[in-house]
């Protein structure tokens, strides 16, 4: 266990699971009261917007600046799977081949889930308030055939992460609708463009703002969060 058990919690169940690299694991369910904290007044708030390269980009103009671990293991990942196909079914080489494989894929797995898990913390830790969009990943994913690219960065995954840690402290992630025009709306003076061309990254407006596009979406999407939180307060 990486943590002691709280005292009174009891033990409801117990799944063991094996990966296919051939470790097992141990899950284990309790019966708990709610530790979730009271829901507190928010005044520090973030926005985030999805980004293909990165996983996401902040309001506050940073990027996540996550390492696509899958994307630069891809070569390697390919060349081990060349290999476990040359080996005859079922032999001894092909079993340490494959082995082999699944390690190499847990491996990014784990990976992924640390630079996750890190990032969620310190963004629950230092914002009251979380804006993103509420978007459709698997749509994304099949419409614009960026399906490895979302595998790759998690973001999903990495949201969820980042929902239940500001809830245990008794913040907010608050979902804008994934309609909502983030992209094309001039986070300065409130111009909506007709048009912008998936291309074009940088967001030039007629008042004079030149922004990364991404940013732009990201202010746009916090100053939305912000109103929904005003409204629903």
């Amino acid at each position: 266990l990486h943590r002691m058990i709280p005292e009174g919690w009891k033990l409801k169940s117990v799944t063991v699971s094996r990966e296919p690299s051939g470790k097992y694991f141990a899950s284990l369910l309790f019966d708990c009261e709610n530790q979730t904290a009271e829901k507190r007044q928010a005044k520090k708030f973030l926005g985030i917007d999805f980004a293909m390269h990165g996983m996401c980009v902040f309001s506050t103009g940073e990027r996540a600046g996550y390492p696509m671990f899958y994307r630069n293991a891809e070569k390697k990942l390919a060349r081990e799977q060349r290999k476990l196909s040359r080996c005859e079914k079922g032999s001894r080489n092909y079993q340490k081949q494959k082995k082999k494989v699944a390690l190499s894929h847990e491996k990014i797995k784990n990976q992924r889930k640390d630079f996750q898990h890190k990032l969620s913390h310190s963004l629950a830790e230092d914002y009251d308030a979380v804006c993103v969009e509420d978007l459709n990943l698997k749509g994304i994913a099949g419409g614009l055939h960026f399906g490895k690219g979302i595998q790759d960065n998690g973001y999903g995954q990495f949201l969820s992460m980042l929902g239940y840690k500001l809830e245990e402290r008794g913040k907010y992630l608050i979902k804008v609708d994934r309609y909502f025009a983030s992209s094309k709306i001039c986070s300065v003076c409130g111009h909506k463009k007709k048009e912008l061309a998936l291309s074009e990254r940088i967001y030039l407006c007629e008042c004079g703002n030149r922004m990364d596009r991404d940013v732009n979406a990201a202010v746009n999407i916090l100053e939305e969060g912000k109103r929904i939180y005003k409204k629903c307060a």
